[in-house]
C-alpha cells in the first residue's frame, strides 16, 4: 500500500507504485572495482549503504547476488576442462562469498541481515526455506539469497525471478551499470535511446538483454514488474522505492495514457 507521503503511480506513469517488499538483483560485478576482480571493500561499503537506505524506507528488502566477480561458470565450462554442471556449482559458491561479505558489512553498519543459501552450507548460511525467508523479511531483516536456485544451468537472473515469485515481492529491481534499457548499446551507438517503459512481450520480441528469457517469461507470467536502473548512482534504490521515475520499467501490460 502507498505511504501517506508517497502516492501510488498514476495510470500511464512510468513510476513504480510504492512496494511493500522488493527483490534487488545485484550482479557480481557490483562487488568489484570497474575492470577488477574479487570483492572491493569500497564497493562493498557502497552496496551496504544503498541497501540500508532502501530498508530505512520501511520496505522489506531481499537481495539476490551474482558471483561473476569471483568466477563465471559458463566461461569456465567453455574451456572443455570442466563440465557445465560442475562449473555452475562453482559459480554458486562465488555467490555465497559475496552474500556473506554483504551480510557482514550490513551488520557492521547496524542492519540486521541473514544469508539463506540454496546449497547446504550451514557453517556460513541458513538453508533457503521459503517460510523462513518470509519471516525474516516480516521482522525487518534484509534477506540475502545465495547459491542461485541451487541447480546448474540456471542463471542468477532466473533465481531472482523465482525468489521474487516465491516471496511475493511487489517488484524486481535489476541493478545495472547503465541507467536503463536502450535500443542499442549506448557505448557503441551514439543514436541509441533509452526506453522509459516496455512490456515483457516487447522486450522478448526485440531480443533486449534485460535478463535471460526464462527470467523474463517468469516475471511476465507472475506479473512482477522489473525496474532496470543504474545502481552506481547514489540513492537510486531509495528513489525507485519512493516512486521517482528513473530507469526503465518493464511490465506485463502496456501503460494507459
Amino acid at each position: 500500500m502507498p505511504s501517506a507521503t508517497q502516492p501510488a503511480a498514476k495510470p500511464g506513469s512510468t513510476r513504480l507504485p510504492r512496494p511493500e517488499r522488493v527483490l534487488l538483483k545485484l550482479s557480481g560485478e557490483a562487488f568489484c572495482a570497474p575492470g577488477g576482480f574479487g570483492i572491493d571493500t569500497e564497493e562493498l561499503a557502497v552496496i551496504a549503504s544503498e541497501v540500508r537506505s532502501a530498508a530505512a524506507t520501511g520496505v522489506q528488502v531481499a537481495v539476490v547476488v551474482g558471483g561473476g566477480n569471483i568466477i563465471r561458470g559458463a566461461e569456465l565450462a567453455k574451456s572443455g576442462d570442466i563440465q557445465q554442471a560442475t562449473a555452475d556449482y562453482m559459480g554458486m559458491l562465488g555467490t555465497v562469498m559475496n552474500a556473506v561479505a554483504l551480510r557482514e558489512k550490513l551488520v557492521q553498519i547496524g542492519i540486521d541481515a541473514r544469508v539463506l543459501s540454496a546449497l547446504d552450507i550451514r557453517a556460513l548460511a541458513e538453508p533457503f526455506i521459503r517460510g523462513r525467508a518470509i519471516r525474516h523479511l516480516e521482522k525487518g531483516r534484509v534477506v540475502i539469497l545465495a547459491a542461485g536456485t541451487g541447480n546448474p544451468f540456471f542463471t542468477t537472473d532466473t533465481c531472482a525471478a523465482l525468489r521474487a515469485t516465491e516471496l511475493h515481492c511487489d517488484a524486481l529491481l535489476k541493478a545495472t551499470k547503465v541507467d536503463g534499457v536502450y535500443t542499442a548499446d549506448p557505448k557503441k551507438d551514439p543514436t541509441a535511446t533509452r526506453y522509459e517503459h516496455l512490456t515483457f512481450a516487447e522486450a522478448l520480441s526485440k531480443g533486449l538483454r534485460i535478463m535471460d528469457m526464462t527470467a523474463l517469461a517468469m516475471c511476465q507470467e507472475q506479473n512482477i514488474p522489473v525496474l532496470v536502473f543504474d545502481f552506481k548512482q547514489p540513492g537510486n534504490i531509495r528513489r525507485v522505492i519512493e516512486g521517482e521515475s528513473i530507469g526503465t520499467l518493464v511490465t506485463r501490460d502496456a501503460l494507459r495514457h
